[in-house]
């Protein structure tokens, strides 16, 4: 059974979403609408620690047009949720945790109403010490945030005794101590990390409604269905089977939008009212209350002999999860293994604590725990160069990984491309360790990077095609805006010989496939080409079992191209539209893949920053970025760039300008006026180079791209500002202001 394609695969499709969100018809989950919808608010903490003595609602009852107001007391005992950890109070119940933490909440018939009850509400706070600092938090004198932690449910390892550290994970081989014995230099340096919020434009939003049968429905910007209906059935009392989410066009993500947040809270409103209930966050509730990237503190020791081998690698990565745990699929941050770098160095060792403080709780975001860490290893190498005087591209094409060797702490990969990719970026960019200096501005580069295997999990599609010559995938998929669907309609219309137009693609709600693992690392090309693949065998099998049934063809003779199925032998050819007519049912193929293995296959990406620097000011201009990617078939070069100056972008911003500021667990950046996402004036111009595409994963021999792009970004600007002006910014972003005081003392 052969398929002729028609050449779309490589080529640069038009996004299948594109007329839907460019004109306004897109449904996202505040434009959703039911009967009797009522607005749904919440109240917040005030303080990062507290304990709750009473709350009065009897006058935000008495608010005309308010229809309920919940607490606590109102959902079943000690109601939680969390990713993995169940350690996330639907509503706070006795102690508060961090300043935004949700109290009770309103439904009313529209916000303003629900706004004026909430000032209404009258709660008793007792004031209790609080701890902000992760390192602090560790210590014995430290307040414990969780006396119940040893009892939460998911937790990655057994705890010995209730911690605020409450999980370690390392990651080792060969013998540190002894490494770092050995060597001629040993480089010590701590760096520390900021948060940085997702940034999407769509605030956390949802829509629920019970019907007639109890089923909790619910409409939300959601990545991960099927993980968050397992979740939500921890938080409300309901069997999965009674909770059903439906697709919706989702405003973003970039890993912010796979926890549940309001949507508890709405489903005990509209269990109290009876009625349809929507919540949408206001942006600064997303930027005090939502999940951002972790802050960490890095501890580096890095031993080097005087011809530039390394010879051991020790990290210590401290991450502030914030109040709580539960917005982390894994319960931890796996990108704390990229501190040992993509090197072969024989002795290496990574140790991860991930701390409790009374600060806005942290989850995913784009390549979790890889740009904090990536940021301190890669600055953490320059230094290493800079002190026994090796160009820092020389110290890297030294201490490379290459082929299947092993890295610092013991992994390998098929075939690992790392100085191919440094060399690419290098030739792409000009690479040069010269200085130019014109008056009080010097110029130059630096280099970082690192490299990214995708995840797995399990996924499912189907391809049907019907009589009057259309197919539609159906996918499991909640797609967040990157193009997946594009890349799908592009892979059934490639395997079926069809015309675009003639490929549609639709969203199974929950009820409608066993699972998915939702939307994260780089996992969706990797698993729905397989999936779209296996689809569209088991529909050319189906086809050919009818077409041999109906005309005695032989079904191992046959294929498919456009609408005709051929006979190889003689050359005989049916429209399969005919043959769909005569049974009068569409023809189906199903397809899924479930494969939670380890990655053989890696991606490296190199990227250098040309950066000007004013000594007068510290003020720092990013000139250039160029990027090179280690890469597999590229299946939509425009999508395919477009996710790479994506995150080159996020990159940047964490370099230079972004940071979720808080004063004692008060975020003080609580709008985009304040918290400084990049805009068009900041970004640089881009170059992007690609090796030629290798062996990669599945049918087509794909590498992910999406979470690649942005963690090499802040250490390339930090690596290069040394490199004009001879300061190392230790702590991201790198700012005018610490450049200033780190030249003029």
């Amino acid at each position: 059974m052969t398929t002729v394609g028609n050449g779309l695969i490589g080529k640069s499709i038009p996004r299948i979403d594109g007329p839907s969100k460019t004109t306004g018809r897109a449904e996202y989950t505040a434009d959703v609408k039911l009967e009797g919808m009522l607005s749904g608010r919440i109240l917040r903490s005030p303080f990062a620690h507290a304990r709750i003595k009473s709350i009065d609602t009897s006058k935000a009852k008495a608010v005309p047009g308010v229809h309920a107001v919940v607490t606590a007391a109102d959902t079943f005992d000690d109601a939680r949720y969390g990713r993995a950890i169940v350690d996330i109070p639907v509503l706070a119940s006795d102690v508060v945790r961090y300043v935004g933490e949700q109290v009770a909440a309103v439904a009313a018939d529209d916000e303003d109403i629900a706004d004026r009850a909430l000032q209404l509400i009258e709660v008793e706070y007792e004031e209790l010490e609080s701890v902000h600092d992760p390192e602090e938090a560790m210590t014995a004198a430290a307040p414990l945030l969780h006396p119940n932690v040893m009892n939460y449910q998911g937790l990655p390892k057994p705890l010995e005794a209730p911690s605020n550290n409450y999980t370690t994970f390392d990651w080792s081989q060969g013998d540190v101590e002894a490494g770092l014995a050995a060597a001629d230099i040993v480089v010590e340096n701590t760096f520390t990390t900021p948060r940085q919020h997702q940034g999407y434009m769509e605030p956390h939003s949802c829509v629920v409604d019970i019907d007639a049968g109890g089923r909790l429905h619910v409409w939300a910007g959601n990545k991960s269905p099927y993980p968050a209906r397992r979740f939500l059935a921890i938080a409300t009392g309901l069997e999965q089977d009674q909770i059903v989410l439906h697709p919706v066009t989702i405003g973003g993500d970039f890993g912010g939008k796979g926890s549940p947040l309001p949507i508890p809270i709405a489903h005990m409103l509209a269990r109290a009212t009876g009625r349809p209930v929507k919540i949408v966050f206001e942006y600064s509730e997303d930027l005090i209350a939502a999940n951002p990237r972790h802050p960490a503190v890095i501890h580096m020791r890095t031993g080097v002999n005087r011809d530039g081998t390394i010879v051991a690698h020790d990290s210590i990565v401290i991450f502030d999860s914030g109040a709580y745990a539960g917005y982390k699929p894994g319960g931890h941050l796996g990108g704390a293994g990229a501190a040992a770098g993509p090197y072969k160095i024989p002795n290496g060792r990574v140790v991860e604590y991930q701390v409790y403080t009374n600060n806005v709780p942290c989850g995913y975001m784009r390549g979790p725990g890889e740009p904090q860490t990536m940021f301190a290893v890669e600055s953490q190498i320059d230094c290493v160069a800079r002190a026994i005087g090796m160009d820092p591209a020389e110290i890297r094409r030294k201490n490379l990984i290459t082929g299947q060797e092993k890295d610092t702490i013991g992994r390998s990969y098929n075939e690992a491309r790392s100085v191919e990719t440094v060399e690419a970026a290098i030739g792409a960019a000009g690479y040069t360790t010269d200085v130019r200096v014109e008056g009080s501005v010097h110029t130059a580069q630096g280099l970082a990077t690192g490299e990214r295997a995708q995840a797995g999990g399990e996924t499912h599609a189907s391809v049907t095609l019907n009589e009057d010559g259309s197919a539609v995938v159906h996918t499991t998929v909640f797609e967040q805006g990157t193009g997946s669907y594009t890349v799908f309609q592009q892979l059934a219309a490639d395997g079926l010989g069809l015309p675009l137009d003639q490929v549609t693609v639709e969203v199974w709600d929950t009820d409608s496939a066993p699972f998915d693992s939702g939307i994260g690392g780089a996992r969706v090309t990797r698993m729905g080409s397989i999936a779209i693949h296996d689809a569209l065998e088991h529909t050319k099998d189906e086809l050919f079992k009818i077409t041999s049934e109906l005309l005695g063809w032989p079904d191992d003779k046959l294929a498919v191209s456009g609408h005709l199925v051929t006979r190889s032998d003689t050359g005989e050819s049916e429209d399969w539209r005919t043959i769909i007519k005569r049974t009068g049912d569409p023809i189906v193929g199903q397809g899924e893949t479930k494969d939670n293995s380890a990655n053989p296959w890696t991606s490296f990406t190199t990227q250098i920053a040309e950066v000007a620097v004013d000594t007068e000011t510290g003020q720092v201009r990013l000139l250039k970025l160029t990027t090179a990617h280690d890469i597999g078939t590229v299946l939509n070069p425009v999508g395919f760039y477009g996710q790479i100056n994506g995150g080159a972008v996020q990159g940047i911003g964490y370099g230079l300008t972004e940071e979720l500021i808080l004063d004692h667990g008060h975020v003080q950046t609580t709008s985009f006026a304040d918290y400084k996402l990049p805009s068009i004036a900041d970004i640089p111009e881009l170059r992007t180079v690609l090796l030629e595409p290798t062996t990669g994963i599945g049918p087509y021999n794909v590498k992910g791209i999406g979470e690649h792009s942005n963690a090499q970004t802040a250490p390339a600007i930090a690596n290069a500002v040394e490199a004009a002006v001879g300061v190392r910014i230790r702590d991201l972003p790198v700012t005018a202001e610490k450049v200033f005081r780190a030249l003029h003392g």
